[in-house]
């Protein structure tokens, strides 16, 4: 059904109805924001949920953290805030498609409206003043027939009138009146033609009023709110839409819920709680009887206090285990486990141990990780010697040193925690238990450090060899205390600096770690270099380890190094030696 047709005399009634439509638009457009604000909160609440219960560092909770419930609520935090971050995407996406669209729909939309019925009011207005035009010619025209008819009624009475006598003045008087009425009528029938041209016009501007123009206005109006209508509908699904693009995620935030749940092994956490807190003390023996009642072994100075003292210092039989472990005031153990001397010597042997093992790990780490940056700056320095123009080699010099220096003084500390753990471990009941011995590595011997502070490019393999004995077992022998000393200044073989031509000796292909594309030409006129193109893709073989080099293969018989910054590189997660050196 049209507007325009059925609904050609409403025109206030359709303005009232539009402008309503108008107003509903902008009532869902607030519902959608207050919606979205909604989400927004409730996102930044869990948020700050998930982060207040997230273990603190140096607190007790990241000494629990080696439990499995433990893990599992620390996972459930980490699902939760990725559940919250869903959240937000539901605000933006409800803001981006819906509220933004709406808003600038609502524009348009009051824009087209106004338009609409400024068109309908100017033909209305129009309309009406051709029926008001109409109606002067009809005024006008009825005015003319009255003028018409008092003229000739004029005339007849005077043409009539018997008390006339003059002849002159009765012919004098009656030719006006003649005249005076055939003007009039004259004038009535002009008005009349008028009238009747008028209204023949007016006929046709009405017919194409009620059935051109204002149809026309109102199909558009119709037109514009079944869009608006429609509109509605497309926004009202995608607030569904909204919802529903995120439940994948947020299942698997439930999923990840579910399966950290179901991680949790209390077994384990049992057995865990022993590795935590066992002693490594042998339970205390049986309390030998002390006799008192024979005199014989009694004197006047002697007291039951003084036996009692001389009984408990001797050691007999099992009576000889300590106790000391279950005096609350003996360093208060339980609640202290985590602090005391360096070599953790107020903790029980089985906590020392591991203490001590725990870090003479950290500090192996940190001896690799300074390892690690002195190949880096070795091999920077070596490309600055062989190409001035990239660089001073001098510059490196001072964090060479720097570095050795660190390497001496983490060497000597592990070195220091090694005796001490050699030391427990002696001590400890099950000595011959091989698995809790921790090897001593060589990685004093991988230090240069000369006048230049020029500093040696040793393997991997080399720092990590364990010391041992010309069998091939662990030495276990050998007194901490001689090892610590010994090694406190050990001496420090140099080495010559490694070359690009040495590295490419190497008979071993290396693999391929992923893929680059050269954003700069480089001409490789230097040796151990290798010239691209600009736009050519290359394999990498060896990503940048901090000098500014990337290794590359064109081929089998083609492959050198590029400038990092000339190249983009992709790498392949899962490659074998795909890593990020600092």
């Amino acid at each position: 059904m049209s507007w325009g047709s059925e609904l050609w005399d409403q025109f206030d009634n359709l303005e009232k109805h539009t402008q309503w439509g108008i107003e509903f638009v902008e009532k869902y457009t607030k519902f959608v924001k207050e919606r979205s604000e909604i989400e927004t909160s409730y996102a930044k609440q869990i948020r700050n949920l998930s982060k207040k219960y997230q273990p603190k560092k140096n607190s007790r909770e990241e000494d629990e953290s080696k439990y499995t419930f433990c893990r599992a609520f620390v996972t459930s935090l980490n699902e939760l805030n990725d559940y919250a971050g869903q959240h937000e995407v539901i605000a933006e996406n409800l803001t981006s498609q819906i509220i933004s669209e709406l808003s600038r729909y609502l524009q348009e939309l009051k824009s087209e409206r106004k338009l609409h019925f400024h068109d309908g009011r100017k033909a209305q207005q129009h309309i009406e003043s051709s029926w008001k035009q109409l109606e002067a010619y009809k005024r006008r025209f009825e005015r003319d027939c009255k003028e018409a008819d008092r003229a000739q009624q004029y005339f007849e009475r005077m043409d009539a009138d018997i008390n006339v006598t003059k002849a002159d003045v009765e012919k004098r008087s009656s030719h006006k009146a003649r005249q005076h009425a055939q003007s009039r009528h004259q004038m009535a029938s002009d008005s009349k033609s008028d009238y009747s041209s008028y209204l023949q016009k007016f006929n046709q501007e009405q017919n194409e009023h009620y059935f051109n123009v204002i149809p026309n206005i109102f199909q558009k109006l119709q037109d514009m709110e079944e869009k608006r209508i429609d509109r509605i509908g497309v926004c009202m699904k995608t607030f569904a839409d909204v919802d529903r693009q995120v439940l994948p995620i947020v299942g698997k935030c439930l999923d990840g819920m579910t399966k950290a749940a179901e991680s949790i092994e209390p077994k384990t956490d049992s057995k865990q709680v022993v590795e935590s807190y066992k002693s490594g003390f042998e339970p205390p023996g049986d309390v030998e009887f002390e006799d008192y009642g024979q005199a014989m072994k009694r004197t006047a100075s002697d007291t039951s206090l003084t036996s009692s003292r001389e009984a408990k210092e001797k050691p007999v039989g099992k009576s000889k285990g300590k106790l000391w472990p279950f005096i609350k005031n003996k360093n208060k153990l339980s609640l202290k486990l985590g602090s005391g001397p360096e070599d953790f010597s107020h903790l029980p042997p089985e906590q020392r141990r591991k203490k001590l093992q725990g870090k003479i790990d950290e500090l192996n780490k940190d001896i690799q990780k300074e390892m690690d940056q002195r190949d880096a700056l070795t091999k920077m320095k070596d490309v600055y010697v062989k190409n001035p123009q990239m660089g001073d080699p001098a510059s490196v010099d001072p964090r060479l040193s720097e570095i050795a220096q660190n390497i001496e003084k983490l060497q000597f500390d592990s070195q220091k925690f090694e005796g001490w753990l050699a030391e427990v471990e002696e001590r400890m009941p099950s000595k011959s238990d091989t698995n809790r011995r921790s090897g001593l590595y060589e990685t004093q011997n991988n230090l240069t450090v000369s006048n230049n502070s020029t500093v040696s490019n040793n393997c991997a393999q080399d720092r990590e060899r364990p010391l041992s004995s010309p069998d091939g077992s662990y030495t276990e022998e050998q007194n901490p205390e001689t090892q610590v000393k010994a090694n406190i200044n050990p001496v420090l073989p140099t080495s010559s600096t490694p070359e690009f031509d040495d590295e490419f000796d190497d008979d071993e292909t290396l693999p391929t770690i992923g893929t680059c594309k050269a954003l700069y030409p480089f001409e490789g006129h230097n040796e151990g270099t290798i010239a691209v193109a600009e736009g050519e893709l290359l394999y990498v073989i060896e990503e940048d380890k901090g000098d500014g080099w990337t290794r590359v293969r064109r081929n089998e018989d083609e492959e050198g190094y590029v400038p990092s910054s000339y190249v983009e590189v992709f790498l392949e997660t899962n490659a074998k030696g795909a890593m990020t050196y600092i």
